[in-house]
């Protein structure tokens, strides 16, 4: 397998420099060396980054990713941390959902005033209260547009 010096792994993968070395100080990635003063890295790094780049995009945080990249081999990925992560997400679509429906019902509600119009008022209750942070962390999504 080749190797690849930090830039052009850089420029392959879309990824800082700074950033591949932040994951290689927190143990995401493993460079094999170095030419000259900058690191080298095997090719298949950039499959590791895409692995990284997704669970990312998935929410999971970077200490979580890195519980499920073991440091050599293939990633163990922990089935039931997918579907907690499923899970919570689909908590954050229902309240996203929710806001959606409300700013839209707020945009085209013929009230003369925003104030005036119930579905936002209950809205505007709903934020003062917290329901919103509260439903997306209890998985709840109960409120109504």
């Amino acid at each position: 397998m080749s190797a690849l010096d930090i830039s052009e792994v850089s420029k392959r993968s879309g990824v800082p420099a700074s950033t591949l070395r932040y994951y290689e100080e927190k143990g995401l990635i493993r460079s094999v060396g170095r030419h000259g003063l900058k690191r080298v890295f095997d090719a298949d790094i950039i499959d590791r980054l895409s692995l990284i780049a997704l669970g990312q995009a998935a929410g999971f945080s970077l200490d979580e990713i890195g519980l499920m990249l073991a440091p050599e081999g293939a990633p163990q990925i922990d089935r039931q941390a997918l579907l907690d992560k499923a899970e919570e997400l689909e908590r954050t679509i229902r309240k996203l959902t929710t806001m959606r429906r409300g700013l839209l019902h707020a945009a085209n509600c013929g009230a003369p005033s925003h104030m005036e119009c119930p579905t936002f008022l209950r809205l505007v209750r709903a934020a003062g209260t917290g329901a919103y942070k509260s439903a997306a962390k209890e998985g709840r999504g109960k409120l109504k547009a």
